[in-house]
């Protein structure tokens, strides 16, 4: 899909990617082998700040899946920069890994990780979008957030 493309999908989400943040501990927000471009796990964020809680305890469903989404406009701004600003060299986004911060009794950790799914898909399309997905449901993330979510994509030369 072309850049401009991408961008006119973006824009009329009103997103605006971000800028690859500064790792938080020891790691590096993506490496590259060959055509596959691993992006390290980003967790939610929201005003700035660290999106905290607990799916099934005090954030539902929904809000979860707006975690998700806030997660994947991070992502997407990373992907960005992986590919040398251009996201039109993403040929595939081959798997999301989503962990769910959620009480044992919360089963609706696919439903929390479709709010970045789906956001993928729809600002990279559905051919380059479509990917793979795990979503686990844990005990903790770090900085006590609500979800994370890593990324694998495949980049054109």
């Amino acid at each position: 899909m072309s850049s401009s493309v991408i961008a006119e999908r973006l824009q009329s989400l009103g997103i605006t990617l971000p800028a690859v943040a500064t790792p938080a501990a020891a790691y590096v927000p993506y490496v590259q082998t060959g055509s596959l471009v691993f992006l390290s796990g980003h967790i939610a964020k929201r005003d700035g700040k660290v999106w905290t809680g607990q799916l099934g305890k005090d954030i539902d469903t929904a809000t979860g899946q707006q975690a998700a989404r806030a997660v994947a406009i991070d992502l997407l701004g990373t992907l960005q920069a992986a590919a040398g600003g251009d996201l039109g060299r993403v040929k595939r986004v081959v798997k999301l890994m989503s962990l769910v911060n959620s009480t044992a009794d919360f089963t609706e950790q696919h439903l929390v990780t479709n709010g970045a799914s789906e956001l993928i898909a729809q600002v990279m399309g559905a051919e380059v979008g479509a990917h793979a997905r795990s979503a686990f449901g844990v005990a903790q993330i770090p900085l006590g957030a609500c979800v994370e979510i890593e990324m694998i994509a495949e980049l054109a030369p």
